[in-house]
């Protein structure tokens, strides 16, 4: 029998390219081994954006046309809506009474987010929600509504696991051995930089190429990307491996044509606005396949609702039977 996998994404905003070469390929690889379910956590995505509900509704139908274009096999994995899963919020309320607030903001991703905000908004406790705090309890019933025995994560995600772990086997402890305690598979994933050289691609700092990027966009964003700072004129030699032109036509370029472009580029011969130039070739090569792809499903938008609905039956039917056992252990099944 496969093992289950749990993972989730939230619906923020289209994929970018770090989406992409970080959990997405991951994504892809895995789904021919397992029992797949990926969540689509509408729910978490309004703890940032309580304010915004329209916004997080759109998402989730972007970010799974994103998905499906990317290589995500509705056949293999039960694509779902975490809203839809009420036992999700349950088991949320239940594993609320195991975890003490301490415990919670000693949680080094929580510790983390929390001086962000308190960085952007000064007096972190009035700016910090019941529902953010939370999020590590919200997480462990997102994997084990499900039976998720492995959980796909980077490495920063390694707190939160192990929370879910610690909650799991409190529970197991007072009620008899119930739930499994999930592992996380930390696969090597590659983290993406921005077109500015941030280690962090994202779209509060403008740096990141999305799936979606039609080729103006995509011309506009490489053309300001950094290039090496000591390289003044057009034949002097630079370095490409300061170069973030060079970076990304790595990523997208094929290895006989970046030999080529960092041999040319040490000698000094080539410019940077070519360079730049060809990269804008090879990167919309690169995401023509995905955006095709991509098209099939925004003209079928019927499709994208039946693939949700398909999913939505898989996780609801695991779910209620994961609930039934747990309100039976906690004498709760009236």
């Amino acid at each position: 029998m496969k093992k289950t996998i749990l993972t989730g994404i939230r619906p923020t905003g289209n994929l970018h390219l770090g989406h992409y070469f970080g959990a997405g390929q991951n994504w892809v690889k895995l789904q021919d081994d397992y029992e797949f379910y990926l969540e689509i956590a509408d729910v978490q995505g309004l703890t940032d954006n309580f304010n915004n509900p329209e916004k997080v509704r759109t998402n989730v139908y972007e970010i799974v046309k994103d998905l499906l274009a990317i290589g995500i096999d509705p056949k293999k994995v039960h694509v779902f809506i975490q809203s839809r899963i009420p036992e999700i919020a349950e088991l949320t309320v239940f594993y609320s009474n195991l975890v003490t607030v301490a415990r919670l903001q000693r949680n080094p991703t929580v510790k983390s987010e929390m001086l962000q905000k308190k960085e952007l908004f000064g007096n972190e406790g009035e700016s910090i929600t019941y529902g953010f705090l939370g999020y590590p309890v919200s997480q462990a019933a997102d994997i084990t509504c499900f039976d998720g025995e492995l959980v796909p994560v980077g490495e920063d995600q390694a707190p939160l696991i192990e929370q879910c772990r610690e909650i799991v086997r409190k529970f197991n402890s007072i009620y008899g051995e119930v739930l499994k305690e999930p592992e996380g598979l930390y696969t090597e994933t590659r983290r993406v930089k921005g077109l500015d050289g941030n280690e962090k691609m994202g779209k509060s700092l403008g740096n990141a190429v999305y799936l979606v990027d039609d080729p103006d966009t995509i011309s506009k964003k490489i053309m300001g990307a950094v290039t090496d700072t000591k390289k003044i004129r057009k034949d002097d030699p630079a370095d490409p491996e300061v170069c973030m032109v060079y970076y990304y036509h790595k990523l997208v370029n094929n290895e006989e044509n970046n030999k080529t472009i960092c041999s040319e580029c040490k000698k000094g011969a080539r410019g940077c606005v070519q360079c730049k130039k060809e990269l804008i070739q090879a990167m919309n090569d690169f995401l023509k396949p995905i955006q095709d792809r991509r098209k099939h499903y925004e003209d079928n938008p019927d499709e994208v609702t039946a693939i949700l609905e398909e999913g939505h039956i898989a996780a609801k039917e695991k779910a209620r039977e994961v609930m039934k056992n747990v309100k039976k252990a906690m004498k709760i099944d009236y």
